[in-house]
C-alpha cells in the first residue's frame, strides 16, 4: 500500500515525537512530508534511516497525502486543515483550534474510534491532561457511572514546548533565562496557572478538561472541576483524580476493571512503595494508574493517582492510534 503522510510542525517537541512514534509503530508510509515554518524550508530531518528535507505547506497540499498529522498550533490549524481535507488528506490535528467543534470528532482511540467514517476529514485529538483522565476512566464509567470528577493536575514544562523546557534548564543551572516562557521562575517552584484566564476565573486549560471529557464520554451529564498547575518535572503530566459514581463499587473489582482497560497498566502496591511517577511514564505509552482507595467522606466515591507522558500519549501517539484506527476502518488511502 503506498501512504503519503504529512507531519505539520514536524520539528517541534511533539513532531518529533510524532516523527518517532510512526517509526516506531511501523505505520506505513510510503512517503513523508515533513512541514515546518517557512525558516525551516529545506532542512533536514531523519526518519526510519532516511533524509527528508522539510518542505511547505503549499507543497505538502499539491502532493496530496493520505494522511496529515498536525502539531503547528490553533491559528495554523485553522488555516492549513480546510485546505489539506480539500484535496481529499484526512487531517488529525493536535491543537484546541477543532475540539470543540460540534461537526468535528475528538477521539480517543481506546474509547470513540468507531465513531469515525469516510466523512471525517478533520478529526481532533484531544488535550492532553484530557486524554489521560479518559484513558484511565473509561471501563470505570462504563461500569459504574461517572458524576462527578474532581481532578487537580501536575503537568510537565514538556507541555509548553522548547522554550519552557529551556527555561526550566536554565534556572535549574543558576542562569538567567533569555526568553522565559512563563510570568514566573518555575524551577523549585509551581504555578497553578496553564493558558489563558477565563472570565469564571478558570483557565483555558481547566475549561478544555471540562468540556472534552464530556464530548469523549457523550455525556453531558459528567460534573467536572479542574486546577490544573505546571510542575518543575520533564517526564510526563499527573493527576489526582477523585471521581464519584451513580454505582456502588468494590475496590477488588475495579483494580480488575484497570487492569483490563486497554491502554491502562495498573501500579498500585504502596506496600512497596510502588505507585506511578512522571519518571516512570516518560517515553512510554500507557497511562499508569495508582493509588486507588476510597475517598472516606462521602459514598461511592474513588481516589485515584493518573500518570501518562504528555508527548506521546497525550499528544503523538493518541494522533497516530488515530490514523491506525482509520487505516484498519479501511478509511485512509
Amino acid at each position: 500500500m503506498h501512504m503519503k503522510v504529512a507531519v505539520v510542525g514536524a520539528t517541534g517537541l511533539v513532531g518529533t515525537q510524532m516523527l518517532k512514534v510512526l517509526a516506531e509503530r511501523n505505520f506505513p508510509v510510503t512517503e513523508l512530508l515533513p512541514v515546518a515554518s517557512a525558516r525551516s524550508v529545506g532542512q533536514e530531518i531523519e526518519f526510519r534511516g532516511q533524509k527528508y528535507r522539510v518542505v511547505s505547506m503549499d507543497d505538502a497540499i499539491a502532493a496530496r497525502p493520505a494522511v496529515a498529522i498536525f502539531s503547528a498550533g490553533g491559528a495554523i490549524s485553522l488555516q492549513e486543515a480546510p485546505r489539506f481535507a480539500a484535496v481529499g488528506t484526512v487531517v488529525i490535528d493536535n491543537s484546541s483550534a477543532w475540539r470543540m467543534d460540534p461537526a468535528k470528532k475528538l477521539v480517543v482511540p481506546e474509547i470513540n474510534a468507531h465513531t469515525l467514517t469516510a466523512d471525517d476529514k478533520i478529526i481532533a485529538n484531544p488535550n492532553c491532561s484530557t486524554i489521560q483522565l479518559v484513558v484511565a476512566l473509561n471501563e470505570l464509567h462504563k461500569r459504574y457511572q461517572a458524576l462527578r470528577i474532581v481532578v487537580s493536575t501536575y503537568q510537565s514544562v514538556t507541555g509548553t514546548g522548547k522554550q519552557a523546557v529551556d527555561q526550566l534548564l536554565q534556572e535549574r543551572a543558576g542562569q538567567t533565562p533569555a526568553n522565559p516562557a512563563y510570568p514566573h521562575r518555575i524551577d523549585l517552584n509551581v504555578l497553578p496557572h496553564i493558558d489563558v484566564f477565563q472570565d469564571n476565573g478558570y483557565t483555558k486549560e481547566e475549561m478544555k478538561m471540562v468540556n472534552e471529557t464530556k464530548k469523549i464520554f457523550g455525556d453531558d451529564t459528567i460534573r467536572l472541576t479542574a486546577t490544573t498547575v505546571r510542575v518543575p518535572v520533564m517526564g510526563g503530566h499527573s493527576e489526582a483524580v477523585n471521581v464519584e459514581f451513580a454505582q456502588e463499587f468494590d475496590l477488588a473489582d475495579v483494580r480488575e476493571l484497570l487492569r483490563q482497560t486497554e491502554g491502562v497498566e495498573l501500579v498500585d502496591d504502596v506496600q512497596n512503595n510502588i505507585y506511578p511517577m512522571p519518571q516512570d511514564a516518560h517515553g512510554r505509552d500507557a497511562v499508569l494508574v495508582g493509588r486507588l482507595r476510597r475517598d472516606e467522606t462521602q459514598p461511592r466515591t474513588l481516589n485515584m493517582w493518573v500518570v501518562a507522558d504528555n508527548l506521546r500519549k497525550g499528544a503523538a501517539t493518541n494522533a497516530v492510534q488515530i490514523a491506525e484506527a482509520m487505516l484498519k476502518m479501511g478509511l485512509l488511502g
